[in-house]
This record gives structure tokens, C-alpha cells and sequence, in this order.
């Protein structure tokens, strides 16, 4: 089944990390245990991308059998949508778009100066995460972006292309603050279980 995981949007501050103004999850299709370092994981993958990710730039990074799309404005106010590989990119796109012009009209431009890292709970950003879960349904509303989307170019990168020349992603993992001991130990895990098939 086509699923959304997380709907996120962050502010890219050049030279520091990228700072979380609001996310919303579902995980329900993780077990109890499970959903808290799947949370983490999300959240540093979040992080990453977004500052890896050039101001005015669309990409589409791959990760197993899961796909983080990611747009950062030229104003630096971000988003993210992370999704099963069979979840349509250009309505992830067009979602991304609605939810960061809504919310920089809601917040009328505060989140410039948003420290973050509170209260991430955004309640249009928890609808539009359900009401996007059918992305059928969401193409339709979506579909005033589909000239946008065919003019605006994506890249599609891999977590390898993504990371900064000789880094590693499991020494970002040792090293994130974002992560957990029990969430490191289940990415751990989860690469082992991974390791029969390729790691995009």
C-alpha cells in the first residue's frame, strides 16, 4: 500500500544544523517498539538532507524501499516527505509546496527566527499528512503543479551521493544527536537484516 511515514518542514541555516519548526508521523504500520527509532531515524535523515539540500533545489533521495523527497525554498524555509518507493513523486512535491507556503502565511514570516525544537506539532500539517495518504485523491488537488513540477528539475540522488565526499553514513549515525543509543543499535540491526539486498 502507498504510504506517507512523515511530513516535516525545517529551516536550511547555512554552516549549522537545519532546525525543525514542525513534523508529523505516521507509523503505524511499525511496531510499538520499533516507532521510536524510526522517528529518530526520519529525523535525521531529515536534518541531513535538508542541509545538503541547495536553496531553490528539488531532490529525491532513495533509502532501501523508501524515498525522502525534499524542496528548500530560496528563502531557506524547507520541506520534507518521506514515503514508500511507490508513492508519486510530483504529488509529494506539490504537498511540500502547499504545506510551506501555508504555514509561512499562518506564521507570517516568524519561523525566520523560530528557534525550533519545541512544540513541532502543527495541526495543518497533521491533516494534510492524512488527507495526502491517497495520493489518487491528493493528484487531483495536486494537479495545478504539474506544470511546475515538468519545468522544475529534480535529482534523484542516493544516501552515498548525498553524503559529503569520504563521510560514511553509519559514522553520521554514531555521531548524530538526533539518535538515540537503542535507535543506533536498531539501524545497526536493520542494515544487517538489509544486507542481502542493495542499499540505494
Amino acid at each position: 500500500m502507498v504510504k506517507i511515514l512523515s511530513l516535516g518542514i525545517l529551516r536550511q541555516d547555512i554552516g549549522s544544523n537545519a532546525v525543525i519548526l514542525a513534523n508529523a508521523f505516521e507509523l503505524n504500520s511499525f511496531n510499538y517498539f520499533q516507532r521510536s527509532s524510526v522517528r529518530e531515524m526520519i529525523t535525521f535523515f531529515s536534518r541531513t538532507f535538508i542541509e545538503r539540500t541547495q536553496k531553490g533545489q528539488r531532490q529525491s533521495i532513495q533509502h532501501e524501499e523508501y524515498f525522502c523527497h525534499v524542496y528548500v525554498r530560496q528563502d531557506g524555509l524547507a520541506g520534507i516527505v518521506v514515503c514508500d518507493e511507490d508513492y508519486p513523486p510530483r504529488v509529494a512535491f506539490a504537498l511540500i509546496n502547499k504545506v510551506l507556503e501555508e504555514y509561512n502565511e499562518e506564521t507570517v514570516g516568524s519561523w525566520v527566527s523560530n528557534p525550533g525544537n519545541k512544540n513541532l506539532i502543527w495541526a495543518p500539517l497533521n491533516k494534510a499528512l492524512q488527507d495526502y495518504q491517497g495520493p489518487t485523491k491528493a493528484d487531483k488537488i495536486s494537479a495545478i503543479q504539474k506544470e511546475l513540477d515538468e519545468t522544475t528539475a529534480v535529482l534523484s540522488e542516493t544516501v552515498d551521493n548525498v553524503l559529503f565526499r569520504g563521510e560514511i553514513l553509519d559514522d553520521l549515525v554514531a555521531r548524530s544527536a538526533d539518535l538515540s543509543i537503542q535507535s543506533q543499535t536498531f539501524y545497526c540491526h536493520a542494515k544487517r537484516t538489509n544486507s542481502c539486498c542493495v542499499v540505494m
